[in-house]
């Protein structure tokens, strides 16, 4: 069969004005659908506690220009804001803006680039997390919030280690954010079964803190690890509220401070500036879930210098007060027994020191990490390691034991079930099938057990 020139072209045009036209009559149905909805409006009456109910399972539906989809799908690393419209029960917030978000973990497998160390590349996976933002084009508020946060969970095939984690932090006195599970749609097509876990920001600070305003800190300490005054540029390219002001004087005072007292003096400062009870069970809960991802993996950086990261600290805007934050969970529960993630692994207990403080090699990468124990902030509440375990005891009879974890998780299962069968139905072996999702939520609740003997 003889095909010519002319035939091609014929027919890459016939293609392309197929996939124009599809892209076109999907932009059209949306348009159509947003329209006939009314526009959501703001009351006093909204809280997000309605959006982070425990016993709740929300839908939105996220509606976006073809155009605008394919901008962000073709590098969703770059976390670019377009134009979208969020629905949520039957009311339309319109011109949100919408971006993918992640680190470096949150694109493994799911960007055609293969290079995790350096992700781009379009998108592969059925999904990736989003966030929402509401004042993207002007300033408005859904429900209280200025920013929804709409985790993926792909590297959770339980869908659960994300928000049970952040529930026992927040059930056992320490400030974090609330989650529960939605549905996301995405022009009219399923997207899955998300984490709706919420954004650290301003709202945050003001829903949960009770003297609000004051500064936020994403991911810097107030202290380097080799024992010297963080800079104050860092603190203020960590601000996430007072921006503007941009005043960290505080902060770096006890920056300051801290890195020019030793022994006793070092503890009655951070005493003064951090509270014993809220520090700790944030300790207890870490440790108990294996937050290995968080402020007490020191990553080396780069000569005498180690980083931890995945947490935030609020700074009381009228005392001399910071309260750390925890943040990003995809990785908890991992480690529970044995040293399952390649990269997160952490070789000390929190109180304890390798290398007389020097870096060391540890976990299947062999990566550099310091003893936690080594940071002045942490090694300070080493003298409380007693009062430490009798917290640790009264988080299991509370909370963190076999009983009351499988009730929690077969309730949050029972919201899901439906959904996580109709999404692998749907992306086949890119999302759990019910067997497997059942195996690894099985595995979830093993693994507890067995780290409380």
């Amino acid at each position: 069969m003889r095909i010519t020139l002319q035939s091609v072209i014929i027919l890459s045009f016939t293609l392309f004005s197929c996939d124009l036209f599809q892209g076109q009559n999907e932009t059209q149905s949306s348009d159509k659908r947003v329209a006939t909805l009314d526009e959501y409006e703001y009351l006093d009456s909204h809280s997000s506690d309605y959006i982070y109910d425990q016993d709740k399972l929300h839908k939105f539906e996220i509606f976006i220009d073809s155009d605008d989809l394919e901008e962000i799908n073709s590098d969703p690393a770059l976390e670019i804001y377009v134009n979208a419209h969020l629905v949520f029960e039957n009311k339309v917030v319109k011109d949100v803006g919408i971006r993918y978000k992640g680190s470096i973990g949150a694109w493994v497998g799911c960007l055609s680039n293969n290079d995790w160390t350096n992700p781009s590349g379009y998108k592969i996976c059925p999904k990736l997390s989003m966030k929402i933002k509401f004042n993207f084009n002007e300033e408005k508020q859904f429900y209280g919030l200025k920013k929804l946060q709409l985790h993926s969970q792909n590297l959770d095939p339980s869908k659960m280690r994300e928000r049970l984690g952040y529930y026992m932090y927040r059930n056992f006195g320490v400030v974090a954010p609330r989650s529960n599970h939605a549905l996301i749609y995405i022009n009219d097509v399923f997207s899955g079964v998300y984490a709706n876990t919420e954004n650290i920001d301003g709202p945050f600070t003001n829903k949960h803190f009770d003297d609000i305003g004051g500064n936020l800190y994403k991911e810097v300490w107030p202290i380097k690890s080799n024992g010297s005054k963080q800079e104050e540029v860092n603190f203020k390219n960590a601000l996430k509220t007072n921006e503007e002001a941009s005043d960290v004087s505080k902060i770096f005072a006890f920056s300051e401070a801290l890195s020019e007292t030793n022994n006793s003096a070092t503890n009655e400062l951070i005493d003064s500036w951090i509270d014993k009870d809220i520090f700790l069970k944030t300790l207890v809960v870490d440790r108990r879930i294996a937050h290995d991802d968080g402020f007490l993996h020191f990553y080396h950086q780069g000569g005498d210098l180690y980083e931890s990261h995945n947490y935030y600290w609020y700074e009381n805007p009228s005392k001399n007060k910071i309260q750390l934050i925890p943040w990003d969970l995809d990785n908890a529960f991992e480690n529970l027994n044995k040293n399952i993630n390649p990269v997160t692994p952490i070789k000390d207990k929190w109180y304890e020191i390798t290398n007389d403080c020097n870096g060391f090699p540890f976990g299947t990468f062999g990566l550099l990490q310091k003893s936690a124990a080594c940071d002045k902030i942490i090694g300070a509440f080493i003298r409380h390691k007693d009062y430490f375990y009798t917290l640790d005891n009264d988080f299991q009879n509370e909370l963190f034991n076999n009983d009351h974890v499988v009730s929690l998780l077969n309730k949050w299962a029972d919201q899901i079930n439906d959904a996580v069968i109709d999404a692998n139905s749907l992306y086949g072996s890119a999302e759990p099938s019910y067997e497997e999702w059942i195996l690894n939520l099985n595995f979830l609740i093993d693994s507890i057990r067995l780290s409380l003997q």
